[in-house]
This record gives C-alpha cells, sequence and structure tokens, in this order.
C-alpha cells in the first residue's frame, strides 16, 4: 500500500492540466525502469504499454486504462501563484489530497502496479494505456483508436466508489454521454415600433424551445440497470439592442445521450428560420459482453469479501468517460475506479489510499481471471 500512495504523490505532484509531457515522461519511465513490458509513446502523448500474449494471433487483449491530464488547479492547490506552480500533495488522515488525486492519477497509479504484478493467464495480452486529453473530450482515446488501439476488453479507471452503497467499489456497465446541440434561429430586423415589419428571431427560438421541452429524454437498460438521459435548454441569447427586432437568437441545448438512444433535436428545425448543429458529442458507452461484466463484478467481490466489506454492484454512470469511445471502437469496457462522487474538479479532491489498496486489488484479480 505504501508503494501505491508514494507513486500516487509523485504522479500527482506534476502539474498537467495545460501540458501533460512531464505526467506522461514519469509514467513512462517508470513502465520502462519497473517491467518488461513492450512501451510506446505516441504522437500526441499517450502511454501505452503491452505484456503477454502479444505474439499469439487468437489472444484476447485486457487493458487496463486511465488518463493523466487534470483540470485546472484551485490556488491552494498549487505551491505558486495563481495555478502555474507545482502541485500541493498531502497525505493525512488515510487520504491524499491535491489536484488530480481521484480524477484520476490515484487510480493510474493502481493501474501500473497492477500492470506490473498481474500473472496474465495464458492467451491473453495485458495492455496499460494512460491517455492525455480526456477533460478536453478525449482526444488522447481518439487519437490512439485512430492509430489502432482497440482491445477487446477494456476496464477503464474511472470513479466508481460509493455509487451503490457506502464503502464499496462497484463496476459501471453503462454510463451516459453529452451532446451539445445549437439551435440558431434567424429572422428580420425592423425597428421595436414596428414589429411587423420583421420577424422576431427570438420568438422562433422560443418556438423551437418549446419543441426541445416537449422531447422525450432517452432511455434504455443495461443488465437490468435503467440509463434515463436528458436533454435541456441551458442558454438563449439574441438580440443587439432594445429598441430593434432580433435578427438572430441562438439557443444552447445539453442533452444527455444513452447507450443506443437520442433525443429527436432534428424536430426543432420544423420551426421556420431555425438551424441545428452539433459541437460536441461524447459517446456513451455499455458493456454488452455478459462473461465480462460478470468476470468485473466477481473481481470486485472476491475482493470486498476477502476485505470483509459489503459486495458491490453492476451500476451505471451519470457522466461521460473515455470508455464511449472505446465502445465506439468496438472494445467491451467496464468502470471500475476509486474516486468518489464529488471529489473529482473541487477544491479539495482526495482519495483514500484504502480504496486505491481495493482497486489494485481488483485489477489484478480481473487481469489474472478466465470468462
Amino acid at each position: 500500500m505504501d508503494e501505491l500512495a508514494d507513486l500516487t504523490e509523485r504522479l500527482v505532484a506534476i502539474p498537467s492540466h495545460e501540458d501533460e509531457t512531464a505526467a506522461g515522461d514519469a509514467v513512462e519511465e517508470w513502465l520502462r525502469t519497473g517491467t518488461d513490458a513492450a512501451v510506446e509513446r505516441d504522437a500526441v502523448g499517450n502511454v501505452i504499454a503491452r505484456r503477454g500474449a502479444a505474439a499469439d494471433p487468437d489472444a484476447d487483449t485486457l487493458a487496463l486504462v486511465g488518463h493523466h491530464d487534470v483540470v485546472p488547479p484551485a490556488e491552494r492547490q498549487t505551491e505558486g501563484e495563481g495555478t502555474d506552480g507545482a502541485y500541493v500533495v498531502e497525505r493525512r488522515d488515510g487520504r491524499i489530497y491535491g489536484r488530480g488525486t481521484a480524477d484520476m492519477k490515484g487510480a493510474v497509479a493502481a493501474c501500473m502496479l497492477a500492470f506490473r504484478d498481474a500473472d496474465v493467464p495464458d492467451g491473453r495480452e495485458l495492455a496499460f494505456a494512460s491517455f492525455v486529453g480526456e477533460e478536453v473530450g478525449g482526444t488522447g482515446a481518439r487519437h490512439a483508436i485512430d492509430e489502432g488501439f482497440a482491445p477487446d476488453y477494456a476496464l477503464v479507471a474511472e470513479g466508481s466508489t460509493n455509487y451503490s452503497k457506502a464503502g464499496v467499489t462497484d463496476v459501471v456497465v453503462a454510463h451516459k454521454g453529452r451532446r451539445a446541440s445549437t439551435l440558431v434561429a434567424r429572422g428580420e430586423a425592423a425597428h421595436a415600433s414596428e414589429p411587423d415589419a420583421g420577424e422576431n428571431a427570438v420568438y422562433r427560438a422560443c418556438d423551437a424551445v418549446d419543441v426541445v421541452r416537449d422531447l422525450d429524454a432517452p432511455e434504455t437498460a443495461v443488465f437490468g440497470e435503467t440509463v434515463t438521459g436528458s436533454v435541456a435548454v441551458t442558454k438563449l441569447h439574441g438580440g443587439e439592442t432594445w429598441n430593434v427586432i432580433p435578427e438572430r437568437c441562438e439557443v444552447t441545448v445539453d442533452e444527455r445521450t444513452v447507450p443506443g438512444e437520442r433525443a429527436d433535436l432534428g424536430r426543432a428545425e420544423s420551426v421556420h428560420g431555425v438551424k441545428w448543429t452539433v459541437e460536441q458529442d461524447l459517446p456513451p458507452m455499455a458493456c454488452e459482453d455478459d462473461a465480462f461484466a460478470a468476470a468485473a463484478l466477481a473481481s470486485a467481490r472476491d475482493v470486498h469479501d476477502h476485505l470483509g466489506l459489503d459486495a458491490p454492484e453492476h451500476v451505471v454512470k451519470p457522466h461521460a468517460t473515455d470508455a464511449g469511445w472505446l465502445t465506439e471502437a468496438g472494445t467491451e469496457p467496464v468502470v471500475c475506479g476509486a474516486s468518489e462522487p464529488g471529489e473529482a474538479h473541487t477544491k479539495t479532491e482526495s482519495v483514500g489510499i484504502d480504496v486505491l489498496d481495493r482497486c489494485y486489488r481488483i485489477y489484478v484479480d480481473l487481469a489474472e481471471r478466465e470468462w
């Protein structure tokens, strides 16, 4: 456990909110000196390593996946002025505090040690990947996939702790995606004293908002777990001054998508003068391999039982991760990691050392398990 905590602290101390290079250097150096794996650093800075039955064309690949970029730290989380200094890392009361402890350098450290220590069975290749750019739309994962990274199975080590109940690390079998859309309503400007001389773009936008409000939220089920999305207007901006009929109005729509389903936002274009564009589409995730999902839960339950903890469950996660991009590439993923709800991206971000150890044990168990 000390080695895991020490490695977590080492990774967390390295700033990686604007430039992930130094953090990637540390991950790469550790893998090259601490394992006999084949290690690759790709053009965008992803670190990928492989060991086991790589030469066997029939071998399945299981990947332990994380990311070493973080969101910008709060001032209290740095040693220098603003957010440019080295990151502050503190260990107290069984937890490690600092930017990236929960999301997700602690889990990356657990993956690294599990990758090194697991006794990989015959017929399996074990891979490790730490991506860049997860916090800005999965740029690293997308690059790796474009370059051919598509393991058969993946455990993405994002947070799944305290979902079904306190004190357990659950196994996520599905999560929502996010589609960010813009509706642009166009009209014709006129003096506000003669409103009928123009076409009010705000009125048209409001008609489009009514269409969005009436849309059904997407919903599906994965392993008996209901995944319910949402669709909501979050911004509306139109007009330039108080005495001119506005000729343009823009509406922002946030949609949380679910596997295989989308809200029919195209219906908003039934309003004259309204056009719909998609600005960002982070894909949802669903594991469709019963045996792998069951194996991951069995590993988690065995570890919890050994530690005298309550049994974890299959759960769903409310927000997107790199597992969504892997799903699109044909990988069967689950999500299992140390971060608890309310920890990531906060000024007091922290992770439990005992939970990191629990995750390490789950990752080793799954890497060694047959399914």
